[in-house]
Protein backbone atom coordinates (compact mmCIF):
# COMPACT_ATOMS: atom_id res chain seq x y z
CA UNK A 1 0.00 0.00 0.00
CA UNK A 2 1.69 3.46 -0.68
CA UNK A 3 1.08 6.40 1.20
CA UNK A 4 2.46 9.42 1.21
CA UNK A 5 5.03 9.78 4.16
CA UNK A 6 6.67 12.89 5.87
CA UNK A 7 10.38 13.06 5.84
CA UNK A 8 13.15 14.86 6.92
CA UNK A 9 16.60 15.79 5.98
CA UNK A 10 19.68 16.90 7.07
CA UNK A 11 19.00 20.29 7.37
CA UNK A 12 16.38 19.80 9.38
CA UNK A 13 18.64 17.97 11.96
CA UNK A 14 21.71 20.67 11.53
CA UNK A 15 19.20 23.43 12.64
CA UNK A 16 17.59 21.14 15.28
CA UNK A 17 21.18 21.13 16.86
CA UNK A 18 21.33 25.30 16.93
CA UNK A 19 18.36 24.98 19.05
CA UNK A 20 19.99 22.60 21.66
CA UNK A 21 23.20 24.97 21.83
CA UNK A 22 22.73 24.98 25.78
CA UNK A 23 24.49 22.50 28.26
CA UNK A 24 21.52 23.07 30.48
CA UNK A 25 19.20 21.15 27.89
CA UNK A 26 21.34 18.74 26.02
CA UNK A 27 25.01 18.03 26.75
CA UNK A 28 27.80 16.19 24.82
CA UNK A 29 28.20 12.63 26.22
CA UNK A 30 31.28 10.43 26.37
CA UNK A 31 32.96 7.55 24.34
CA UNK A 32 35.15 5.14 25.85
CA UNK A 33 36.45 2.75 24.77
CA UNK A 34 36.11 -1.30 25.68
CA UNK A 35 38.95 -3.90 25.37
CA UNK A 36 36.49 -5.96 27.25
CA UNK A 37 34.47 -5.75 24.56
CA UNK A 38 37.08 -5.60 21.94
CA UNK A 39 38.16 -9.38 23.05
CA UNK A 40 34.67 -10.58 22.47
CA UNK A 41 33.65 -9.55 19.31
CA UNK A 42 37.64 -9.48 17.71
CA UNK A 43 36.28 -5.70 17.00
CA UNK A 44 36.90 -2.10 17.90
CA UNK A 45 34.17 -1.22 20.64
CA UNK A 46 33.66 2.47 21.55
CA UNK A 47 30.88 2.75 23.73
CA UNK A 48 28.43 6.67 23.18
CA UNK A 49 27.07 7.30 27.10
CA UNK A 50 24.49 8.51 26.05
CA UNK A 51 22.93 7.19 29.18
CA UNK A 52 25.11 10.09 30.66
CA UNK A 53 22.57 13.06 29.17
CA UNK A 54 20.96 15.01 31.42
CA UNK A 55 17.25 12.62 32.51
CA UNK A 56 19.14 9.12 31.96
CA UNK A 57 18.39 9.19 27.81
CA UNK A 58 18.76 11.03 24.98
CA UNK A 59 15.24 11.74 24.74
CA UNK A 60 15.68 15.58 25.69
CA UNK A 61 17.02 15.93 22.08
CA UNK A 62 14.04 15.65 20.22
CA UNK A 63 11.42 16.85 23.10
CA UNK A 64 13.02 20.36 22.92
CA UNK A 65 13.32 20.34 19.61
CA UNK A 66 9.59 19.91 19.52
CA UNK A 67 8.26 22.30 22.16
CA UNK A 68 10.75 25.05 21.29
CA UNK A 69 8.69 25.58 17.78
CA UNK A 70 5.47 25.96 19.74
CA UNK A 71 6.04 27.17 22.72
CA UNK A 72 4.62 30.69 22.06
CA UNK A 73 1.36 28.90 20.73
CA UNK A 74 0.65 26.33 23.63
CA UNK A 75 -0.26 26.52 27.32
CA UNK A 76 0.39 22.65 27.72
CA UNK A 77 2.67 19.70 26.30
CA UNK A 78 0.90 16.51 26.75
CA UNK A 79 2.99 13.10 25.76
CA UNK A 80 2.91 8.94 26.61
CA UNK A 81 5.84 7.04 27.78
CA UNK A 82 6.80 4.09 29.67
CA UNK A 83 9.29 6.95 30.80
CA UNK A 84 12.21 8.17 29.27
CA UNK A 85 10.13 10.10 26.96
CA UNK A 86 8.29 11.05 29.87
CA UNK A 87 11.30 12.95 31.54
CA UNK A 88 12.84 14.28 28.34
CA UNK A 89 9.14 16.16 27.96
CA UNK A 90 9.36 17.40 31.45
CA UNK A 91 12.58 18.58 31.03
CA UNK A 92 12.36 20.22 28.04
CA UNK A 93 8.74 21.72 28.90
CA UNK A 94 10.05 22.99 31.85
CA UNK A 95 13.34 24.96 30.72
CA UNK A 96 10.94 26.76 27.89
CA UNK A 97 8.21 27.57 30.59
CA UNK A 98 5.54 25.12 29.49
CA UNK A 99 3.03 23.17 31.32
CA UNK A 100 3.20 19.67 30.61
CA UNK A 101 1.02 15.75 31.28
CA UNK A 102 2.39 12.81 31.03
CA UNK A 103 0.50 9.83 30.59
CA UNK A 104 2.38 6.82 32.12
CA UNK A 105 1.05 3.16 32.50
CA UNK A 106 0.30 2.01 35.83
CA UNK A 107 3.08 -0.40 35.81
CA UNK A 108 5.95 1.98 34.95
CA UNK A 109 8.95 1.92 37.34
CA UNK A 110 8.45 4.12 40.47
CA UNK A 111 12.08 5.98 39.82
CA UNK A 112 10.73 6.90 36.48
CA UNK A 113 7.29 8.52 37.42
CA UNK A 114 9.45 10.08 40.78
CA UNK A 115 11.68 11.58 37.96
CA UNK A 116 8.97 12.65 35.89
CA UNK A 117 7.47 14.78 38.25
CA UNK A 118 10.80 15.61 39.65
CA UNK A 119 11.66 17.62 36.23
CA UNK A 120 8.12 19.52 36.75
CA UNK A 121 5.39 17.49 34.80
CA UNK A 122 1.81 16.63 36.15
CA UNK A 123 1.96 12.92 36.04
CA UNK A 124 -0.99 10.84 35.49
CA UNK A 125 -1.47 6.71 35.88
CA UNK A 126 -3.60 5.01 33.22
CA UNK A 127 -3.74 1.64 31.64
CA UNK A 128 -1.19 -1.52 31.50
CA UNK A 129 0.47 -0.40 29.10
CA UNK A 130 2.19 2.28 26.56
CA UNK A 131 -0.59 2.02 24.12
CA UNK A 132 -3.59 2.18 26.94
CA UNK A 133 -1.70 4.90 27.99
CA UNK A 134 -0.97 6.96 24.70
CA UNK A 135 -5.30 6.71 24.13
CA UNK A 136 -5.57 8.28 27.35
CA UNK A 137 -2.97 11.22 26.47
CA UNK A 138 -4.63 11.87 23.01
CA UNK A 139 -8.43 12.26 24.82
CA UNK A 140 -6.64 15.29 26.82
CA UNK A 141 -5.61 17.09 23.68
CA UNK A 142 -7.48 20.03 22.67
CA UNK A 143 -6.90 23.78 21.03
CA UNK A 144 -4.48 25.19 23.63
CA UNK A 145 -2.18 21.90 24.26
CA UNK A 146 0.10 20.39 22.11
CA UNK A 147 0.67 16.53 22.11
CA UNK A 148 4.61 15.53 21.61
CA UNK A 149 4.69 11.87 20.05
CA UNK A 150 8.04 9.80 21.27
CA UNK A 151 8.58 9.37 17.86
CA UNK A 152 6.48 9.94 15.13
CA UNK A 153 7.09 13.53 14.49
CA UNK A 154 9.44 15.45 12.23
CA UNK A 155 10.67 17.46 14.78
CA UNK A 156 11.18 14.99 17.37
CA UNK A 157 13.02 12.90 14.79
CA UNK A 158 15.29 15.27 13.55
CA UNK A 159 16.42 16.09 17.42
CA UNK A 160 17.06 13.09 18.15
CA UNK A 161 19.16 13.23 14.74
CA UNK A 162 21.26 15.81 16.65
CA UNK A 163 22.90 12.84 18.62
CA UNK A 164 24.25 11.02 14.90
CA UNK A 165 26.50 14.21 14.21
CA UNK A 166 27.78 14.05 17.70
CA UNK A 167 28.64 10.14 17.22
CA UNK A 168 30.28 11.10 14.00
CA UNK A 169 32.14 13.96 15.27
CA UNK A 170 33.18 11.92 18.01
CA UNK A 171 35.01 8.74 16.00
CA UNK A 172 34.60 9.48 12.16
CA UNK A 173 36.32 6.78 10.88
CA UNK A 174 33.10 4.65 12.56
CA UNK A 175 32.36 1.10 10.32
CA UNK A 176 29.29 0.19 12.09
CA UNK A 177 26.82 2.11 14.52
CA UNK A 178 24.47 0.05 16.35
CA UNK A 179 20.91 1.70 17.80
CA UNK A 180 18.40 0.14 19.55
CA UNK A 181 14.93 0.90 18.45
CA UNK A 182 11.81 1.05 20.23
CA UNK A 183 9.39 3.64 17.81
CA UNK A 184 12.35 4.40 15.42
CA UNK A 185 12.59 8.25 16.04
CA UNK A 186 16.38 7.88 17.13
CA UNK A 187 17.65 5.46 14.70
CA UNK A 188 15.48 7.17 12.56
CA UNK A 189 17.40 10.77 13.18
CA UNK A 190 20.43 9.37 13.52
CA UNK A 191 20.65 7.68 10.19
CA UNK A 192 19.66 10.38 8.37
CA UNK A 193 23.02 12.07 9.80
CA UNK A 194 24.74 9.58 8.49
CA UNK A 195 23.33 9.31 5.32
CA UNK A 196 24.82 12.54 5.07
CA UNK A 197 27.89 13.11 6.79
CA UNK A 198 29.25 9.07 6.34
CA UNK A 199 27.25 7.44 4.19
CA UNK A 200 29.67 4.56 4.03
CA UNK A 201 29.14 3.71 7.74
CA UNK A 202 26.88 0.72 8.32
CA UNK A 203 24.20 1.13 10.61
CA UNK A 204 22.40 -1.51 12.51
CA UNK A 205 19.11 -1.26 14.43
CA UNK A 206 18.45 -4.19 17.41
CA UNK A 207 15.37 -4.63 18.38
CA UNK A 208 14.24 -6.89 21.53
CA UNK A 209 12.73 -10.13 20.38
CA UNK A 210 9.45 -9.52 22.83
CA UNK A 211 9.12 -6.17 21.14
CA UNK A 212 10.18 -7.15 17.38
CA UNK A 213 8.20 -5.04 14.81
CA UNK A 214 10.37 -3.31 12.51
CA UNK A 215 11.51 -7.28 11.00
CA UNK A 216 8.07 -7.34 9.97
CA UNK A 217 7.58 -4.04 8.62
CA UNK A 218 10.23 -4.27 6.19
CA UNK A 219 8.63 -7.47 4.78
CA UNK A 220 5.45 -5.60 4.36
CA UNK A 221 6.40 -2.47 3.53
CA UNK A 222 4.08 -0.67 5.94
CA UNK A 223 4.02 -0.39 10.02
CA UNK A 224 3.26 -3.65 11.82
CA UNK A 225 2.23 -3.03 15.18
CA UNK A 226 1.88 -6.05 18.34
CA UNK A 227 -0.95 -6.94 20.24
CA UNK A 228 1.13 -7.69 23.36
CA UNK A 229 4.98 -7.04 24.23
CA UNK A 230 7.09 -8.99 26.62
CA UNK A 231 10.67 -7.31 27.13
CA UNK A 232 12.80 -6.35 30.14
CA UNK A 233 13.83 -3.28 27.70
CA UNK A 234 10.59 -1.30 28.83
CA UNK A 235 12.23 1.71 26.74
CA UNK A 236 12.12 0.27 23.30
CA UNK A 237 8.88 -2.02 24.18
CA UNK A 238 6.63 0.43 21.88
CA UNK A 239 5.15 -2.56 20.14
CA UNK A 240 4.97 0.01 16.84
CA UNK A 241 6.79 1.90 14.70
CA UNK A 242 4.90 4.61 12.31
CA UNK A 243 4.80 5.78 8.77
CA UNK A 244 7.61 8.24 9.44
CA UNK A 245 10.29 6.01 11.06
CA UNK A 246 9.22 2.83 8.34
CA UNK A 247 10.34 5.34 5.67
CA UNK A 248 13.54 6.52 7.49
CA UNK A 249 14.45 2.77 8.15
CA UNK A 250 13.88 1.53 4.79
CA UNK A 251 15.78 4.73 3.34
CA UNK A 252 18.89 4.84 5.99
CA UNK A 253 19.67 1.32 7.90
CA UNK A 254 21.87 -1.19 6.69
CA UNK A 255 20.53 -4.12 8.82
CA UNK A 256 18.21 -4.53 12.21
CA UNK A 257 18.10 -7.36 13.79
CA UNK A 258 16.87 -8.94 17.23
CA UNK A 259 18.48 -9.90 20.70
CA UNK A 260 16.44 -11.88 23.67
CA UNK A 261 16.14 -10.82 26.92
CA UNK A 262 18.25 -13.04 27.94
CA UNK A 263 21.38 -11.52 26.00
CA UNK A 264 19.94 -7.97 27.25
CA UNK A 265 20.88 -9.22 30.89
CA UNK A 266 24.10 -10.80 29.97
CA UNK A 267 24.59 -6.98 28.54
CA UNK A 268 23.66 -5.03 31.66
CA UNK A 269 25.96 -7.08 33.57
CA UNK A 270 28.63 -7.34 31.39
CA UNK A 271 28.64 -3.50 31.66
CA UNK A 272 28.42 -3.39 34.94
CA UNK A 273 31.74 -5.52 35.79
CA UNK A 274 33.39 -3.85 32.97
CA UNK A 275 32.62 -1.03 31.85
CA UNK A 276 31.68 0.23 35.59
CA UNK A 277 28.23 1.74 33.38
CA UNK A 278 24.43 1.45 34.90
CA UNK A 279 22.76 1.21 31.72
CA UNK A 280 18.61 -0.34 31.65
CA UNK A 281 17.35 -2.81 28.76
CA UNK A 282 17.10 -0.80 26.03
CA UNK A 283 20.39 0.91 26.60
CA UNK A 284 22.11 -2.35 26.85
CA UNK A 285 20.34 -4.02 23.63
CA UNK A 286 23.43 -2.42 21.83
CA UNK A 287 26.03 -4.31 23.15
CA UNK A 288 23.53 -7.37 23.30
CA UNK A 289 23.87 -7.52 19.46
CA UNK A 290 27.52 -7.11 19.16
CA UNK A 291 28.36 -10.23 21.51
CA UNK A 292 25.54 -12.00 20.01
CA UNK A 293 25.46 -14.62 16.93
CA UNK A 294 23.33 -12.35 15.41
CA UNK A 295 25.72 -9.56 14.58
CA UNK A 296 29.32 -9.66 13.03
CA UNK A 297 31.60 -6.89 14.05
CA UNK A 298 35.27 -8.47 13.84
CA UNK A 299 37.99 -6.55 12.29
CA UNK A 300 35.51 -3.51 12.89
CA UNK A 301 35.51 -0.14 14.54
CA UNK A 302 32.12 -0.05 15.98
CA UNK A 303 29.88 1.86 18.38
CA UNK A 304 27.32 0.75 20.21
CA UNK A 305 24.91 3.66 21.53
CA UNK A 306 24.24 3.23 25.31
CA UNK A 307 20.75 5.20 24.93
CA UNK A 308 19.21 4.88 28.27
CA UNK A 309 20.66 4.33 31.87
CA UNK A 310 16.93 4.88 33.98
CA UNK A 311 17.11 0.81 35.28
CA UNK A 312 15.08 0.46 38.43
CA UNK A 313 16.28 -1.46 41.37
CA UNK A 314 13.52 -4.11 41.39
CA UNK A 315 14.85 -5.13 37.43
CA UNK A 316 18.45 -5.26 37.95
CA UNK A 317 17.65 -7.59 40.72
CA UNK A 318 15.82 -9.24 38.44
CA UNK A 319 18.49 -8.95 35.35
CA UNK A 320 21.74 -9.99 38.04
CA UNK A 321 19.57 -12.97 39.35
CA UNK A 322 18.86 -14.07 35.97
CA UNK A 323 22.48 -13.25 34.31
CA UNK A 324 24.41 -15.27 37.47
CA UNK A 325 22.03 -17.74 37.21
CA UNK A 326 23.06 -18.26 33.52
CA UNK A 327 26.90 -18.16 34.50
CA UNK A 328 26.14 -20.90 36.96
CA UNK A 329 27.34 -18.02 39.60
CA UNK A 330 24.10 -18.91 41.17
CA UNK A 331 23.54 -22.73 41.35
CA UNK A 332 20.43 -24.50 42.53
CA UNK A 333 20.65 -27.92 43.10
CA UNK A 334 17.59 -30.70 43.90
CA UNK A 335 19.42 -33.41 46.22
CA UNK A 336 17.77 -36.58 47.07
CA UNK A 337 17.97 -38.13 50.65
CA UNK A 338 16.78 -40.70 53.03
CA UNK A 339 14.94 -38.12 55.54
CA UNK A 340 17.27 -38.83 58.16
CA UNK A 341 19.54 -36.81 60.65
CA UNK A 342 22.50 -35.11 59.59
CA UNK A 343 22.20 -35.24 55.57
CA UNK A 344 21.93 -31.36 55.30
CA UNK A 345 25.20 -31.17 57.22
CA UNK A 346 26.76 -33.91 55.41
CA UNK A 347 25.79 -32.10 52.06
CA UNK A 348 26.28 -28.63 53.47
CA UNK A 349 29.95 -29.99 54.77
CA UNK A 350 30.83 -31.02 50.81
CA UNK A 351 29.86 -27.82 49.17
CA UNK A 352 31.87 -25.77 52.28
CA UNK A 353 34.95 -27.99 50.73
CA UNK A 354 34.64 -26.24 47.64
CA UNK A 355 34.26 -22.82 49.34
CA UNK A 356 31.18 -21.99 48.34
CA UNK A 357 28.43 -20.47 49.91
CA UNK A 358 25.11 -21.54 50.44
CA UNK A 359 22.53 -18.69 50.53
CA UNK A 360 19.21 -21.07 51.20
CA UNK A 361 18.13 -24.57 52.02
CA UNK A 362 14.61 -26.15 51.48
CA UNK A 363 13.19 -29.39 52.83
CA UNK A 364 10.86 -30.69 50.02
CA UNK A 365 8.98 -33.78 50.76
CA UNK A 366 5.68 -33.89 48.97
CA UNK A 367 7.61 -34.79 45.12
CA UNK A 368 5.93 -37.30 43.78
CA UNK A 369 8.83 -39.38 42.63
CA UNK A 370 9.98 -39.90 46.38
CA UNK A 371 9.31 -42.88 48.09
CA UNK A 372 8.66 -42.71 51.85
CA UNK A 373 10.95 -41.19 53.94
CA UNK A 374 12.24 -39.67 51.37
CA UNK A 375 13.31 -36.00 50.90
CA UNK A 376 14.65 -33.42 48.54
CA UNK A 377 17.17 -31.12 49.70
CA UNK A 378 16.72 -27.93 47.28
CA UNK A 379 20.30 -25.84 48.07
CA UNK A 380 20.82 -22.35 46.60
CA UNK A 381 24.35 -22.02 45.69
CA UNK A 382 26.83 -18.73 45.52
CA UNK A 383 29.98 -20.18 43.08
CA UNK A 384 32.63 -18.51 41.11
CA UNK A 385 31.35 -19.80 38.16
CA UNK A 386 30.51 -22.90 35.86
CA UNK A 387 34.09 -24.72 36.99
CA UNK A 388 33.52 -24.72 40.18
CA UNK A 389 29.43 -25.65 39.91
CA UNK A 390 30.34 -28.81 38.21
CA UNK A 391 32.97 -29.75 40.50
CA UNK A 392 30.70 -29.20 43.36
CA UNK A 393 27.76 -31.56 41.62
CA UNK A 394 30.72 -34.54 40.91
CA UNK A 395 31.41 -34.44 44.55
CA UNK A 396 27.97 -34.64 45.58
CA UNK A 397 27.46 -37.31 43.67
CA UNK A 398 30.59 -38.83 44.57
CA UNK A 399 29.30 -38.83 47.89
CA UNK A 400 26.49 -41.60 46.61
CA UNK A 401 23.49 -38.82 46.19
CA UNK A 402 21.36 -38.41 42.97
CA UNK A 403 21.79 -34.30 42.16
CA UNK A 404 20.35 -32.47 39.66
CA UNK A 405 20.91 -28.79 38.65
CA UNK A 406 17.47 -27.11 38.76
CA UNK A 407 15.69 -23.94 38.01
CA UNK A 408 13.09 -23.65 40.58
Amino acid sequence: MNRKRSTIEFDDVEVARERLDDESVVKHTPVERSTSLDDLTDGEVHLKMEHLQWTGSFKPRGAYNKIAQCADETDRVVAASAGNHAQGVALAATKLGVDSTIVMPKGAPQAKVDATRGYGADVELVGSDFREAMRHARSLVDDETTFVHAYDDPAIVAGQGTLGIEMYEDLPDVDTIVVPIGGGGLISGIATAFAELSPETRVVGVQAAGAATVPDSLQKGDPVALESVKTIADGIATGGISELTLSHIQAHVDEVVTVTDGEIARAILLLLERAKQVVEGAGAASVAAIISEELDVAGETVMPLLCGGNLDMTMLQTVLVHALTDREQLLRLRVRIDDRPGKMEEISGVIAEHNANIQTIRHDRSAPELDVGEAHLVFQIETSGASQARAIIRSIRGHGYEVRHVNA
